[in-house]
């Protein structure tokens, strides 16, 4: 049984990891082959949750949409967007002008979503760098104080790192500001 539909969304410039981390989350597979999506691609995937103010277990189906980086369709990005109640805003960890450019898609998904539930920001691509490497990257760009994010990871679509967790408390955020009785 499903308690709830929520529309998520993964931005991020080109090539950082979007399509990867899905595919990890949803089908539990890495394709080193890189392709580029055009438009939107919208895959499901069923999360069971423990809601935080009852303890009660939840079924939430996240309609995942991975809205393509920039291309000549970059007009209808603005549609894809609507209606979504969380975002993941996705960095790659090798290129930082792609985390640099987090602000603009925060920004637009901002604009468009004035009352999403849930945004968090994913560093991708972790097992391209050291730990320190990382966290030296997170405090020059110093994320945290800057957005209204739920959640920071590091994640890394190849090898799996912190993809699941992050999904997790995702939906688990998304169910508890939906059965939110107090």
């Amino acid at each position: 049984m499903i308690d709830l539909n929520q529309k998520i969304c993964l931005m991020g410039d080109f090539g950082v990891g979007k399509t990867s981390l899905i595919r990890r989350f949803v089908q539990r597979k890495f394709n080193e082959q890189y392709i580029s999506t055009v438009g939107a691609k919208i895959s499901r995937k069923l999360v069971e949750v423990q809601n935080g103010f009852n303890k009660q277990k939840k079924n939430i189906q996240l309609l995942i949409w991975d809205i393509e980086g920039k291309s000549k369709f970059e007009s209808l990005i603005p549609t894809y967007l609507r209606g979504a109640k969380g975002v993941i805003i996705v960095g790659d960890i090798s290129r930082p002008i792609t985390i640099e450019h987090i602000r603009q898609h925060l920004d637009l998904f901002s604009q468009i979503n004035p009352h999403a539930k849930a945004i968090t920001i994913a560093i991708n691509k972790l097992d391209l760098a050291t730990t320190k490497q990382a966290q030296e990257l997170l405090e020059k760009y110093d994320l945290k104080s800057v957005f209204p994010i739920t959640n920071i990871y590091l994640t890394s679509a190849k090898i799996g790192s912190n993809v699941d967790e992050m999904f997790q408390k995702l939906a688990s955020r998304l169910i508890d500001k939906e059965f939110d009785t107090r």
